[in-house]
């Protein structure tokens, strides 16, 4: 069966909105200035800047414990996401399909997994890849043959779904595989590889694979 490959943060899963939720309850419990959400989001940089940069610079301006600090940061979004019902229902149809449906993501074993399992996707994919636990992140393109094996099969006919231009897309093109982009509105950035084609949600995106004739 021919693999989708989907990746998991602000593509099947809206990261950032679970994310703005758990700072905003951290600062509520704080008693932090509330305004200080975007300046958060922003050193966030939706969960690519480095774990560490982010709670020390979170500890010098607040000066909570590290210990505190590490619990929001591991913990905040993961108990926050959701997975909404048209990308349910899409990735129902992809199964129904014939589709072979792994998440490969970048992040922390702990942390993605308790992302994939708190939202039901353990349930309604094949299987997943995490680049702590693989050694490789996106966009190399060994962590997409270890999400293949995962599954016993190759990545003939393979297709990725991400929100990444990098990280995504530049890794479908790594492993010469067609890709589409989820832009969730967003023009296409100067980058040197261009997706197959572009869908705004995910949903919309997994949809438009599965009419593709294998």
């Amino acid at each position: 069966m021919p693999l989708l490959l989907l990746d998991l943060d602000n593509t099947l899963i809206d990261r950032d909105a679970a994310f703005r939720g758990a700072v905003t309850a951290f600062l509520a419990g704080h008693a932090l200035p509330p305004h200080d959400v975007e300046w958060v989001m922003t050193l966030d940089a939706s969960g690519y800047a480095p774990r560490h940069e982010v709670a020390r610079a979170l500890g010098s301006r607040y000066g909570v414990a590290q210990g505190v600090v590490r619990s929001f940061l591991d913990r905040g979004a993961a108990d926050r996401v959701v997975l909404d019902g048209p990308t349910r229902t899409a990735l129902d149809r992809a199964i129904t399909g014939g589709w072979t449906l792994v998440i490969v993501t970048n992040g922390r074993t702990a942390q993605q997994e308790a992302k994939i399992r708190n939202t039901g996707l353990d349930e309604l994919t094949h299987g997943w890849v995490v680049s702590e636990a693989v050694g490789h992140k996106k966009p190399a393109p060994e962590i997409f043959h270890a999400a293949a094996a995962t599954v016993g099969s190759t990545l003939d006919g393979a297709w990725v779904i991400g929100d990444s231009p990098h990280a995504d897309i530049g890794g479908a093109a790594a492993i010469g595989a067609r890709s589409v982009w989820v832009s969730a509105g967003r023009p296409w950035p100067d980058a040197p590889h261009r997706p197959t084609r572009s869908c705004s949600d995910a949903a919309s995106a997994i949809e438009s694979v599965v009419r593709t004739p294998m």
